[in-house]
């Protein structure tokens, strides 16, 4: 399964977003990270993807991490996240029972 990850902040904010992320906490060992991707929009500012492959079993092991990783950011200005779990097919499939 993965956990996916999209981080959005304001340009005014990058030098301090960029000196959280060097602060940030490293990626476990049972997690194998993609990104973070980062693009911009008039709208957004600047945004990251990124996404976290882990075994189904330590989902609430990943959820804190990725709640202490985002911890990091708080108090930049305009910085808002999310993050939420996708199943691959088969995962899904099997709970559905089928």
């Amino acid at each position: 399964m993965i956990l996916f990850s999209k981080i959005s902040y304001p340009t005014e904010s990058v030098k301090k977003i960029a000196e959280r992320f060097l602060e940030a906490p490293q990626v476990p060992d049972f997690m194998k990270k993609q990104g973070p991707f980062v693009h911009s929009s008039l709208e957004e500012g600047i945004t990251t993807f990124s996404i976290y492959e882990l075994d189904r079993s330590k989902l609430a092991d990943g959820y804190e991490f990725l709640g202490n990783y985002m911890a990091t950011f708080f108090g930049v200005p305009g910085f808002r996240y999310e993050f939420k779990a996708s199943f691959e097919v088969q995962e899904a499939l099997k709970m559905i029972g089928m």
